[in-house]
């Protein structure tokens, strides 16, 4: 394994000025997968993996378009059974455009001779940049250069430029560019024994000579998905109008091809603009006519790349996290931050459909929303609890199915699928292929019912992080209560020991389905659902308090919920069954400690990677359930979810004894037990680690979540799908660990702790509607509030242990130096901050020296050593005095950077200082609006009061 890393280290790193950019300077047909669904561009509406322009389906290239909800299901027969399965559908693929030259094969990077490749994913202009050099079999060279988005603005469109330049030829070329439905579901290796075919033909055709339409429709969801495009041709930025040929294949497949004649290094810039829409889509009545009346009236791809980006600055100015000093880190958080957004964005609002583990990426999971939630929602609650909303309404709609799925399984309440797609049934496969065996074997992982408990926990910190009351009232209390009722019968109560168990249930560890020699699948008393049942009753109660009494009269009616309910309820809250032993080692279930232990050395050195240590065991003929071995934290996701005050008060509650200390010896207990076959599972390992062990020990695993997808660690996952969990929980181990983000219900907390490499961590956040900024250093922590509406107001945040009303639109530092030299850090010196000192300085020590000592005089400064820096902080936090040096390095010099800040009316008012070492330089600054300039050298005592009086002045 890492002798393949290596390489590919190399090229993802190898444009490492850019922490917006992913880059690969190579051609890599194995690795080529990968780089799709890293280059995935979306828009929450639909996506479409990174896959080459000219390419189709093959073992090399898979080019899959995904819509948002967009599901369908068939059957097959597998061994003599007749199986189900619901597919995320893969789309018609409106992507393929290439060409020829004269009577030559249609032009492709992975069957032409590559010279030159670069494929550049631009995170902050949501662009897919591409520039080839290939050279066919007759040796005719030419250059590709393409860019693709999604559009971020109006989700139903799509669009490709494409500029061929022939290099050693001129003469007839001919474009091709088609919309493709003969796709089908293949994108999973083993899945393709089941049957892979969702779309029927509907109707298809040109609309005009340069514009074709395609409608689809699923042959059991019955959706339509229709797509038009239209491709047109320019030379000199003048169109060239040439009349297509159209063509099509069996119904499922059209194409025109325009014939041209070209000149050598001569452009040819192709245009294709593509719009598509689907019969879920709201108020939309034909799909048809609605593609091709949206693609008639597009403009041309840069007035499109124009309001798409416009789009994403709004999106980075929201959700964007900055960490200066660690440039990988910094690149792997946007690309996290990314695709998060690309999956559900603004525009799921409208849409009703969850959050797939595998994002609109690729077909692994069959696109289905399991638990995942609790891993990626934090970071929409706090940023677009809109977004958080939507999901939690998917949910939602689907309550009548949760409650109907409890009763046949002869429970209360409502008990959520573990698989989720269209209508909220089950849709867990019950049968699975181990591909290291070949064989078919059951599929039990539907008994993992701590997905309802998930829900719930999701509703609760939606409320906690928004306060969004009304949600609560009309439907989050409704959610959470069924949820309690359904965990409440799940919980059996045995006289003989006067506690409540649980069994026939399944943990997130998955390699246990079933006691040792049991036919009956499930295991008893897992501890992780078992506490999850005690918290979501502790909070069902807690919602009951914040109702109004005719609200709660009627959901008890609604839901039949009556007193002796609740009665049962606190019982189970007071004697929930948790099994720890004498070292204070908490079961994962009962009987795992009479498990046989594994040798893990012996099957290290025999198969190198045992992530999935499941499908080996029964390769050899033997069951991870006969051994102490998880695929997966089990036990510590308790110490991961829930507060050290919250877990503690749960074991008290139910008569154990609880200290931190537990916690520790629970990690180093599993952590020699845990074979990580989930991306999830080094989230909760560094986040407990964290909280244990500290930032060193985090460290390891905060770096080991960030490789797994970009360097797909899990050894051929990340092609089939990215994994949304892993990054939103990066970014939550970034906010709740690194930057000690904590929201208490009543207050903000804050305790942070940066990684050794990290010189500052600036990020948003939402509380209750007001934006946060918080801005952090090794040296102290700044803190500005802002509301939504006007008017002063004060929000409660706890630092290092000490409670502040903190007034909006006021900026407060906190020195950490003082914090730490304090035991406990009980006591926070806060001061209110007026003045922001900008300085732009290419001399990193002279700007430092001044940071210093203008920090010390209770200024917040920003340091940056280019023009381009500058402006963006400009765009995005006020600064009251700029001081420049003339002499800049790269980019624009200090002369054209004063230039353009005062000819911008947003920045034209801020006070400049200058100083340089060319005299000459002072009159025409001064003419230019300059507060004063300084000539080198100069006393720094009169530099620093001379800042102080132009603030004086000015403020």
């Amino acid at each position: 394994m890492k002798k393949l890393l290596y390489p590919f280290k190399k090229i993802v790193e190898q444009d490492s000025k850019s922490s917006w950019k992913i880059v690969y300077n190579w051609f890599r047909p194995m690795r080529e997968g990968l780089r799709e669904a890293i280059c995935t561009l979306g828009n929450g509406y639909f996506a479409t993996r990174g896959a080459a322009t000219e390419s189709r389906a093959s073992r090399i290239h898979y080019p899959g378009t995904y819509m948002a909800g967009v599901y369908n299901k068939v059957s097959t027969l597998v061994s003599g059974r007749t199986i189900f399965n619901e597919d995320l559908v893969n789309c018609p693929n409106w992507l393929l455009l290439t060409f020829k030259v004269g009577k030559g094969s249609w032009i492709s990077p992975s069957t032409s001779k590559n010279l030159f490749y670069r494929k550049e994913l631009d995170m902050r202009r949501g662009a897919l940049i591409r520039k080839l050099r290939l050279c066919d079999r007759q040796g005719k060279i030419t250059m590709i250069e393409t860019q693709r988005i999604a559009h971020m603005q109006n989700p139903h469109y799509a669009a490709i430029r494409y500029i061929i330049t022939p290099q050693n030829y001129e003469g007839k070329i001919i474009v091709k560019s088609a919309i493709d439905g003969t796709v089908q579901n293949t994108g999973v290796a083993r899945y393709r024994q089941l049957n892979s075919k969702h779309l029927d033909s509907l109707d298809l055709g040109a609309y005009s000579k340069d514009g074709i339409f395609l409608s689809m429709k699923t042959t059991q969801s019955n959706i339509t998905i229709s797509q038009a495009a239209k491709t047109h041709i320019y030379i000199d930025d003048k169109e060239k109008r040439i009349q297509g040929k159209t063509f099509t294949n069996d119904s499922k497949e059209i194409w025109q091809e325009f014939e041209l004649v070209v000149q050598k290094r001569k452009p040819i810039v192709i245009e294709k603009i593509a719009a598509m829409y689907t019969s879920k889509d709201r108020d939309v009545g034909d799909p048809q006519i609605k593609a091709i009346n949206a693609v008639k009236k597009a403009p041309r791809f840069r007035e499109l790349f124009k309001t798409h980006k416009h789009a994403w600055d709004n999106l980075w100015k929201k959700f964007d996290i900055r960490i200066e000093g660690d440039s990988f880190c910094q690149k792997i958080i946007r690309l996290h931050i990314f695709h998060l957004l690309q999956t559900v964005s603004p525009h799921n609002v409208n849409i009703d459909a969850g959050l797939p583990a595998r994002g609109l990426h690729g077909e692994a999971y069959r696109g289905h929303i399991f638990w995942d939630g609790i891993f990626t929602m934090p970071f929409f609650d706090y940023h677009a609890p809109q977004i958080s909303k939507a999901l939690l309404m998917y949910r939602y709609r689907r309550l009548p199915q949760a409650r109907e799925y409890a009763k046949e399984n002869g429970y209360k309440g409502a008990m959520f699928p573990w698989q989720s797609g269209t209508t909220g049934e089950e849709e867990t496969q019950v049968i699975h292929l181990n591909p290291m065996s070949g064989k078919w074997g059951p599929d039990h992982s539907c008994i993992q019912r701590h997905v309802s408990f998930a829900i719930g926990y999701n509703v609760w910190q939606y409320w906690k992080r928004t306060g969004d009351i009304e949600f609560l009232m009309k439907y989050g209390a409704q959610i959470l209560l069924s949820i309690a009722q359904f965990g409440a019968s799940l919980a059996e109560y045995d006289p003989s020991d006067q506690r409540y168990h649980t069994k026939g249930i399944m943990g997130p560890d998955e390699f246990h389905e079933k006691f040792p020699g049991s036919s009956k699948a499930g295991v008893k008393d897992n501890a992780y659902t078992n506490l999850f049942i005690v918290y979501t009753l502790l909070k069902a109660r807690e919602i009951l308090f914040i109702l109004p009494k005719n609200q709660k009269t009627k959901l008890f009616k609604n839901l039949d919920i009556n007193e002796k309910d609740l009665a049962r309820w606190d019982d189970i809250i007071q004697n929930m069954n948790i099994i720890i032993n004498k070292d204070g080692i908490i079961s994962q279930f009962d009987g795992y400690f009479q498990l046989k232990e594994l040798d893990w050395e012996h099957y290290r050195k025999k198969y190198g990677n045992i992530r999935r240590l499941d499908r080996i065991l029964k390769a050899e003929g033997k069951s991870p359930d006969d051994y102490q071995a998880s695929k997966q934290a089990d036990v510590l996701m308790l110490f991961y979810l829930f507060y050290l005050s919250e877990v503690k008060d749960l074991f008290n509650r139910l008569g154990y004894k609880f200290d931190k200390d537990i916690i520790k010896k629970n990690y180093d207990y599993y952590f020699r037990r845990t074979s990580h076959g989930s991306t999830l599972s080094k989230i909760v390992h560094c986040s407990v680690a964290h909280l244990i062990k500290g930032t060193n020990q985090s460290w390891k695993w905060f770096l080991e979540v960030l490789k797994s997808d970009i360097y797909d660690t899990q050894g051929g996952t990340t092609p089939e799908g990215i994994h949304m969990g892993v990054m939103g929980g990066s970014i939550d181990v970034v906010m709740r660990g690194f930057a000690g983000i904590n929201i208490l219900g009543d207050r903000i907390k804050i305790e942070p702790r940066l990684p050794s490499k990290w010189t500052s961590l600036k990020l948003n956040f939402l509380y209750r509607k007001n934006r946060v900024s918080l801005s952090i250093t090794k040296r102290q922590i700044t803190i500005i509030i802002r509301g939504t509406k006007g008017g002063l107001f004060t929000i409660p945040v706890e630092i290092y242990g000490k409670k502040h009303y903190l007034i909006s639109d006021k900026t407060y530092k906190v020195s950490l130096k003082k914090v730490l030299k304090e035991p406990g850090a009980k006591k926070v010196l806060l001061k209110i901050v007026k003045e922001r000192v900008l300085i732009v300085d290419g001399d990193i020590t002279l700007s430092e020296f001044l940071r210093t000592r203008l920090e010390s005089r209770g200024y917040m400064v920003d340091c940056v050593c280019r023009g381009a820096q500058a402006l963006d902080i400009l765009k995005t936090e006020w600064v009251n005095l700029i001081v420049l040096d003339v002499s800049l390095h790269e980019g624009m010099s200090g002369y054209h950077f004063f230039k353009e800040i005062k000819e911008r009316k947003e920045f034209s008012k801020i006070p400049i200082i200058v100083y340089t070492n060319k005299p000459g330089f002072k009159h025409m600054f001064e003419e230019m609006g300059a507060e004063t300039v300084f000539i080198k050298p100069y006393s720094i005592e009169v530099f620093l009061n001379k800042i102080k009086d132009i603030l004086v002045e000015k403020i």
